[in-house]
């Protein structure tokens, strides 16, 4: 089913069009569709894959950076920005209209993330052709900043997830839990329309932390 979305009265307008200019930069950019005119960017390779590697720190290096295609994807860096205002869209530009962090990561008082993200994905039918969507779920909400990823490394960002004092106070088993099942994690894999979902599946991804992290949990070196 899709939604007309309909606004009455000066206050519900000037709402409506903040909601709507919140998702205008969530199109796929020129890079996006470079990025699905390659398959293996798209696709995560199964973590049985990573077996042939003899050596098993190397095959833990390798089955972290293949999770990272998910872990470094837009879809997750937006909501681990590396200030108090969250990232937008496949160029992950600062969010429009302003908006910041706030308690629990859910935005200040009469700007809350809320105001125009619901418990799920609302097409929106009848406006821009670069707006298709406006993306929600029930936990919607910014990554602690603590968990910041936004201009790390992947191997800065595999030390900090190991790290408890960083990561929510979660043991790696929470992890591989927080990965492989966690419903806001889930959303990447359905973004809603207009937006590039995150490469493979949460079942794939899911498997390959699980993998890592029976190997030894080994980073990257960069």
């Amino acid at each position: 089913m899709k939604f007309k979305l309909a606004f009455a009265g000066p206050a519900l307008t000037r709402i409506a069009a903040a909601c709507l200019f919140v998702t205008a930069g969530t199109a796929l950019s020129p890079a996006s569709v470079a990025q699905d005119a390659n398959a293996d960017a798209r696709t995560l390779r199964p973590a049985a894959s990573f077996q042939s590697i003899a050596n098993e720190q190397e095959r833990s290096v390798a089955l972290f950076t293949e999770a990272g295609k998910v872990i470094q994807h837009p879809r997750c860096v937006n909501c681990h920005p590396a200030t108090d205002r969250p990232l937008q869209g496949a160029s992950m530009h600062p969010h429009q209209p302003p908006v910041f962090r706030g308690d629990g990561g859910m935005g200040l008082p009469g700007m809350q993330c809320t105001t125009c993200h619901s418990a799920e994905n609302i097409p929106v039918v009848g406006q821009a052709d670069t707006v298709k969507s406006i993306p929600g779920n029930p936990a919607w909400h910014l990554a602690p900043i603590e968990m910041a990823w936004e201009g790390k490394t992947l191997g800065q960002i595999c030390q900090q997830i190991k790290d408890p004092a960083r990561n929510g106070d979660m043991t790696m088993d929470e992890l591989v839990e927080h990965m492989a099942h966690d419903e806001l994690v889930g959303w990447g894999w359905n973004p809603g329309a207009g937006r590039e979902p995150v490469p493979g599946t949460q079942a794939e991804f899911g498997e390959l932390i699980r993998a890592w992290v029976d190997t030894g949990a080994a980073c990257p070196a960069s």
